[in-house]
């Protein structure tokens, strides 16, 4: 635990002004999965993109039930601005446990069910959802690492806990994905 807190002390070197409101404002998009409801909301209204729409829906469920549901309570680890309090910290303190990052879990199921989605050789050919998700999986995949590194920048994870987030948010996207191709395979959807 003690290289977790080196890493952190050493991220808090890092800190500018500027730095400081881009990382505020990159993990507030993060905050209660706003950018990724936002995200599956769109997909699900325009009828090209509806399926895709709906393997987000299914990840970003499944990760909130694992991540939020079972792992935090289970785990219950306090964060790192709960042991180190000497960290003023710049955005308001999270109010449930440290472990597995909620934040970077949903994000990286976004990311990834969007990449499994696109190049799945499971259920139907070449697709416009697909297309879209190969259109969108890459800077969505950019915004989870940003919102990963905000989490640590921040002092409110672990590097641990983002790396929990990020392992749990690919399995939840795979499973999102797998969930839907077999939906698709059983019943016309």
């Amino acid at each position: 635990m003690e290289i977790e807190f080196d890493i952190l002390d050493l991220l808090q070197k890092l800190h500018t002004p500027i730095g400081d409101q881009v990382m505020c404002t990159i993990t507030k998009l993060g905050n209660a999965g706003a950018i990724w409801i936002m995200l599956t909301l769109i997909l699900l209204l325009i009828p090209k993109t509806r399926r895709c729409g709906a393997v987000l829906t299914v990840a970003l469920i499944i990760n909130t039930i694992l991540c939020n549901g079972i792992i935090k309570p289970f785990v219950a680890r306090p964060r790192p601005c709960d042991v180190n309090m000497a960290i003023q910290l710049l955005i308001p303190r999270p109010s449930d446990w440290s472990f597995p990052s909620g934040h970077t879990s949903a994000a990286f199921a976004s990311a990834s069910a969007l990449f499994f989605h696109a190049y799945s050789s499971i259920g139907v050919a070449v697709s416009e959802s697909r297309m879209a998700a190969k259109k969108v999986w890459k800077p969505v995949l950019l915004l989870a690492f940003l919102i990963a590194f905000s989490r640590l920048y921040l002092y409110v994870h672990y590097p641990t806990d983002v790396l929990g987030g990020m392992l749990l948010g690919c399995l939840a996207g795979y499973a999102g994905c797998r969930g839907m191709s077999l939906c698709m395979e059983r019943t016309p959807c």
